[in-house]
């Protein structure tokens, strides 16, 4: 059943778990999956003693993906007319991310929804916005 106009208001918060304790084999099928074979995200030798990072870590379209997901979840299949974000704090094997859409405009057919994703300390990994078509 698609989202409806009628039952939103700005202000309205969407929250979903993304996932909780990151695997790293998530990452690995990630890049399997994407062909982004990166070693910062599949290779921890590399990651810990070249590249001087504590340890791997997930892509961001991975966080991106997850995220999308929630707000496909929320408006309903094919209903995404624009989803941009940005990268603000990596993802790390082991973190578990929570994402959050806030209604900020109604109108016309098209919700609009400002987009955050946080890890399990409060920091916030993605920051974005949206929008989808709703029914009247």
């Amino acid at each position: 059943m698609a989202l409806s106009a009628s039952k939103l208001k700005v202000g309205d918060v969407h929250s979903a778990r993304l996932v909780e304790d990151l695997k790293r084999t998530q990452i690995v099928q990630y890049a399997g999956a994407s062909g982004d074979y990166n070693p910062l995200h599949t290779d921890e030798i590399f990651t810990t003693k070249v590249a001087g990072y504590p340890s791997v870590f997930a892509h961001g379209m991975l966080t991106m993906g997850m995220t999308g997901r929630m707000l496909t979840d929320l408006v309903g299949d094919a209903r995404l007319t624009k989803y941009g974000v940005r990268f603000t704090s990596q993802v790390w094997p082991g973190d578990t991310l929570d994402g959050t859409a806030t209604v900020t405009e109604v109108a016309d057919g098209i919700a609009r929804f400002d987009v955050s994703t946080k890890n399990q300390d409060g920091v916030e990994v993605l920051s974005g916005y949206a929008e989808a078509r709703v029914d009247p």
